[in-house]
């Protein structure tokens, strides 16, 4: 339930182009965070792409602040997520997973000790909403209605079908090999939820999706939050024929999909976008949009060639550039005057910082690892918000730490350190010759690392696989001692 708020006016200063303005409890900014998943950095407009056509958020961008150094915390979905939703470095408490869809699992999941962005705003009065992909957890207690969301509409697992007739087709748990095909295990085939119940599906899911958010912020009478989690241009690449049709400029199969699927997407923003033009929010909403990860590569995280994110190294799963660096934009009318670049590190980490400043949301004890972007947003500080950027998988089998002018990593058991002000791509590797540099960023990251805590969970393959061995083992159990009995005789 949203917490009422005091009658009295609660009065938000802000310094916007040399002038005060005053922000009282009702026309407190809104904030839409709208989030693609494994959307390749050179795959929209504003980053330079020209066989896909993204004009909405080209718009946006056009009309607000690109951060030409935006950052996620992980380069795969679910660690990418904790970390946003939370405002924490995901490593802070574990979770460097991706969590399976296990609704009977009372631990699988964001923990419950960690509070998210969502929550604080409703404590201060915002509606809040999610609509589209959580893959924080599928027990009660990890709901989002549980963590902090007035509203929910989408799926809880880490995938989706996008076409509402293969919902609840049978996904066999065994492949053509005879091998146990652990992804049998998701929701991805579910029903949509709505809250606690169904959700109707009728549509491609993209602009289901998108129509459940334009109805969101039209109906929403009070300062709102929504995050609008698409799953779009995630795998399973499926996508309408005549959206299809209209790529036939693009030689390859594949990404003529993942190109329909990135334009079914934009145009699912602009749907949402008309709809804060059309109830008068349009001009005091902060609209960010980002990417989860990067997209899949050849080099990265799966073998599909279909993104690019060009002109950055790997992609999906990688510690290279192309594992993290994502397209990302802000839009604010009221806050933005004048539109740009903005070239210092960014997280998606500042989202939640950013947004609870705005909402004057309690921060005690928070121990946020984001920076309120506000002052920079607002020309008031023009330094980079972050002096160093850290990422951190399997407990530090991979790991990178970035600041303005430094990379240093590992990959695969390889270490590379990278001059970013010459060599932003990553081309020259300097291990070798910068030992004193090497030795730097090192104690950055092991500083930063002190303060982690290790991964309790399993990742989701190998959850799924001891999840089935589970049941397996519980029936060989169960049979052996059924077999100890006899049959009962009575007289």
């Amino acid at each position: 339930m949203i917490k009422k708020v005091s009658s009295m006016f609660l009065l938000i200063i802000l310094l916007l182009h040399g002038q005060s303005i005053v922000l009282t409890a009702q026309n407190r900014p809104n904030v839409l965070v709208i989030l693609a998943d494994d959307l390749g950095y050179h795959d929209v407009g504003f980053t330079g792409c020209k066989d896909i056509f993204t004009p909405q958020l080209d718009k946006l961008a056009n009309n607000g602040i690109v951060f030409t150094n935006g950052y996620v915390t992980h380069p795969y979905c679910g660690p990418s997520r904790a970390g946003l939703i939370t405002g924490r470095y995901q490593a802070r408490f574990g979770m460097e997973i991706n969590s399976t869809y296990s609704p009977f699992d009372l631990y699988m999941g964001l923990p419950l000790e960690e509070k998210t962005f969502a929550k604080r705003m409703q404590e201060t009065g915002y509606r809040t909403g999610i609509i589209g992909k959580w893959h924080l957890g599928a027990a009660a207690p990890y709901h989002p209605n549980n963590r902090g969301f007035d509203h929910f509409y989408g799926f809880l697992s880490g995938g989706h079908t996008y076409f509402p007739e293969q919902v609840n087709t049978i996904k066999p748990l065994v492949n053509k090999k005879g091998k146990p095909n652990y992804g049998a295990n998701e929701g991805d085939f579910y029903p949509l939820v709505l809250n606690n119940g169904a959700g109707e599906f009728n549509e491609y899911l993209t602009t289901a999706l998108s129509r459940d958010a334009a109805k969101f912020v039209k109906e929403s009478d009070t300062p709102f939050m929504l995050y609008l989690a698409y799953n779009a241009p995630h795998m399973p690449l499926q996508a309408p024929k005549e959206t299809i049709e209209k790529y036939k400029h693009i030689e390859s199969r594949e990404r003529r999909i993942y190109a329909a699927m990135i334009d079914k997407m934009d145009e699912g923003i602009g749907m949402v976008v008309d709809a804060l033009k059309e109830s008068g929010k349009l001009d005091n909403t902060i609209i960010f949009f980002l990417s989860d990860n990067g997209g899949v590569a050849t080099t990265g995280y799966n073998k599909e060639i279909f993104s690019s994110n060009y002109p950055f190294k790997k992609g999906k799963g990688s510690m290279y550039e192309g594992g993290s660096h994502v397209p990302f934009i802000v839009h604010w009318p009221n806050g933005i005057k004048t539109p740009r670049q903005f070239d210092g590190l960014v997280s998606s980490l500042d989202i939640a910082a950013t947004a609870i400043a705005v909402a004057k949301a309690d921060t005690e004890n928070a121990k946020l690892d984001g920076v309120n972007l506000l002052p920079y947003l607002q020309k008031e500080v023009k330094d980079s918000p972050h002096s160093a950027l850290f990422w951190r998988a399997s407990e530090g089998k991979g790991w990178a730490v970035r600041t303005p002018t430094s990379k240093f990593l590992l990959e695969n058991k390889n270490m590379a350190l990278y001059n970013m002000e010459l060599d932003p791509f990553e081309s020259n590797n300097l291990i070798e010759s910068s030992n004193l540099q090497r030795k730097k960023m090192a104690n950055l990251w092991n500083s930063w690392n002190a303060n982690n805590q290790p991964v309790i969970w399993l990742q989701a393959n190998a959850y799924q696989k001891k999840r089935l061995e589970m049941y397996r083992e519980l029936h060989e159990e169960l049979k052996v001692e059924a077999l100890k009995r006899t049959p009962k005789t009575i007289e």
